[in-house]
C-alpha cells in the first residue's frame, strides 16, 4: 500500500528541516496536513531560526483544525499535537500519522492507525530514489539533534539494504 497521505507532528517536521531534508516531505506526498496543536508548537516561539521560517512558509503544508480529541486518544494523556495527529488519522484511514513519540506508536498501534516514523521516510526516500543513502539521512538527523538508538539504526540500515 503506498503511503501517499499523511498527517505530520511536530518533532518529525522540525527534525527534517534542521536536517534540511524537509524538501522530501512534499516529493513523497500528496497530501501534507499539519493539525493547528502542532503548528502552534513548531512556530509559537520566541526565535525564529531557519527551519521555523521554511515550516511557516512550506505552501504544501495543509492546516487542520481539530475541535475534540476522541476519547481512546485523550485517555493515553499524550501532549495536544500527538492527540491531535492521532484523531486525525484515526477518522481519515487513508492517512498515516508521521509521529516518533513511543507512547503515542504504542497508542496508533492499538487503534490501528497507520504510524511512519522520521527513520520510516528516508527508507520511503531511498527506495523512491529521491536519496542515495539512508546511512546519510540518519547522520544529517542525527546532526540536527535527533536521538537515534543503535539498535533501530541498525534496523534502519537493515530495512534499507545497507547493511546485514
Amino acid at each position: 500500500m503506498p503511503i501517499d497521505h499523511v498527517v505530520i507532528n511536530a518533532s518529525p517536521l522540525i527534525i527534517l528541516f534542521k536536517a534540511q531534508l524537509g524538501d522530501l516531505l512534499p516529493k513523497l506526498f500528496q497530501d501534507i496536513y499539519i493539525p493547528q496543536a502542532v503548528l502552534s508548537e513548531v512556530t509559537d516561539i520566541d526565535y525564529e531560526d531557519e527551519s521555523v521560517s521554511a515550516i511557516k512558509h512550506a505552501g504544501w503544508a495543509k492546516q487542520v483544525f481539530i475541535d475534540h480529541i476522541l476519547s481512546d486518544i485523550s485517555s493515553w494523556d499524550l501532549g495536544a499535537g500527538e492527540s491531535e495527529v492521532l484523531t486525525f488519522a484515526f477518522q481519515n484511514p487513508g492517512f498515516w500519522a508521521m509521529i516518533d513519540d513511543k507512547a503515542a506508536r504504542r497508542c496508533a498501534k492499538t487503534l490501528g492507525i497507520k504510524t511512519l516514523g522520521t527513520g520510516g521516510l528516508l527508507i520511503l526516500a531511498k527506495r523512491r530514489g529521491l536519496i542515495a543513502s539512508v546511512a546519510s539521512g540518519l547522520a544529517q538527523l542525527r546532526d540536527s539533534g535527533l536521538w537515534i538508538s543503535d539498535e533501530l539504526e541498525r534496523l534502519l540500515l537493515r530495512e534499507a539494504g545497507e547493511k546485514s
